[in-house]
Formats: structure tokens, sequence, C-alpha cells
């Protein structure tokens, strides 16, 4: 704790609920999983699962059209704190099916050719990667889009059959950067260019200031629409699934 001890007292405050957070989430779910999309979020989530026992594995989808920056991050992450981050990618076959059937840049065109994509390059790597896990973590936040205001902390998620935490659900942009900032956690030097979310290179631009966190992703969309399919549920026009009272969402819940 001594290297924390000067921390601003909302900085620590953030920092070890956090902890707290994840910690719970360990002990509840020991074969936990975090998808890291080498964005802030998920290096501060990084900087948090490095200090916890059991420490929980940690994996990206390299979706074969990422910046080099965010590649680059596993290799940091393994530097900084020896953790292995399995990288898990498409079956090339159904890539080029994809490609051959439709067009290298399909996604322009419409919305399900898009999604399309996203399920073949993301979201089958991700039930893969998944497989045979209890719950799995995300670095999701309610102020990043309106697809997310009312995202929970803890819920069940039907689309891959197990619990679902966003211990970074209720945190606004301005708390994340104030403890990766004190803590000097490394993240992806994108961030420094003007990208606050961070995908695919074809379907990520910089964003101006002052725009929505997430105008960068697929930008030619309406704001509605800007789920890749990961998340499922935020786009459901139905009731959110409340935590039970045996989710862990916090030490104190």
């Amino acid at each position: 704790m001594s290297e924390h001890s000067s921390l601003p007292d909302a900085v620590a405050r953030r920092w070890f609920d956090l902890l707290d957070r994840i910690g719970a989430i360990a002990a509840a779910h020991p074969d936990a999983l975090l998808a890291s999309s080498m964005g802030v979020e998920d290096s501060l989530l990084i900087h948090a699962v490095a200090q916890c026992t059991p420490r929980l594995g940690v994996f990206m989808l390299d979706t074969g059209r990422l910046h080099a920056e965010t590649l680059a991050m596993v290799d940091v992450v393994r530097q900084r704190y020896g953790i292995p981050v399995r990288v898990m990618q498409p079956d090339p076959a159904a890539v080029q099916a994809h490609v051959a059937a439709h067009g290298e840049f399909a996604f322009y065109e419409s919305v399900a050719l898009r999604k399309e994509c996203c399920g073949i390059r993301k979201v089958e790597p991700l039930r893969r990667a998944l497989a045979g896990h209890s719950a799995w973590i995300t670095g999701q936040r309610r102020e990043q889009s309106i697809t997310r205001v009312d995202l929970p902390e803890a819920q069940w998620d039907e689309t891959f059959g197990l619990r679902k935490y966003n211990p970074l659900a209720d945190w606004a942009g301005d708390d994340v950067w104030a403890v990766v900032r004190a803590l000097a956690v490394p993240y992806n030097p994108l961030h420094d260019r003007g990208y606050p979310s961070i995908g695919c290179e074809p379907c990520t631009r910089a964003v101006r200031p002052g725009e929505d966190p997430r105008a960068g992703r697929w930008w030619w969309e309406q704001r509605d629409s800007r789920e890749c399919g990961l998340h499922a549920s935020n786009l459901a026009d139905r009731p959110r699934v409340r935590p039970r009272a045996t989710d862990v969402v916090s030490s104190d819940s």
C-alpha cells in the first residue's frame, strides 16, 4: 500500500474500491476472464487484476484490423505485469468467405454487413475465449454511449451464458484518467491522438473536442446501433437483467 500513500483522497477511494470489486469477483469466480480492447479502461482493469490474488486471466480479440499501437500493448502488459495476454483471432476461412462474398469494406454499406463482419472477427472468437468459464469482466461505462446508459455492474449474459461484470460502469471518464495518471498505468498511445474509444482501424477515427466518446466508432451509423455484438444486451429492447443477491459487484454488497 505504501506506493499509494500519496494518492489524493478521491483517487485513492476510487482505486481501492476498484480493487475490492475485482477481488470480490475473483473470489466468487476464480476462472473469470478480463476482455481487453487495450483501451484505457481495460488498462486500468489490468493494473487492478495484477494486484489481486488469484490473478485472473486476460485476453484480447485480434480482429486482423487493429492499430499497430493496440497490438503493441500486448507486449507492454507482459513486460510490465508478467501477464500473458491470450490473443484470440477469427477463423481465417470465415473471414475469407465474407470478404469474397461482400468485399473488403462491406461494413460501410449497411449495419447488417458491419455486424456480420463483427460477428466473424469478434463475437465468434469471444465465444471461444469464454467457453467453459463462469464469468467475464469488461471495461464498459454508462457514460460512454447512449447504448450503455442503463449498464448494470453485474448481469447475466444471455448471449454467452455466464455472469458478466462491468466494474467501471459507474465511473466517469475523468475518474478513469485520474487514477491511470496517478498510478502511472501504461495506456494505448492512440488516446493521446484523439481516440477515446479504440476498435478496428477502419471503423475507428479520432474525435473532436466535446464529441461523444464513442463518436469515432462506426461514425457513419446511427448512435443507437453502435455495438458490435459483444455486448448484445446493450441493444436489447427488454428489461435489464438485475443482479441477483449472489452476484458480487463490490466488497460490501
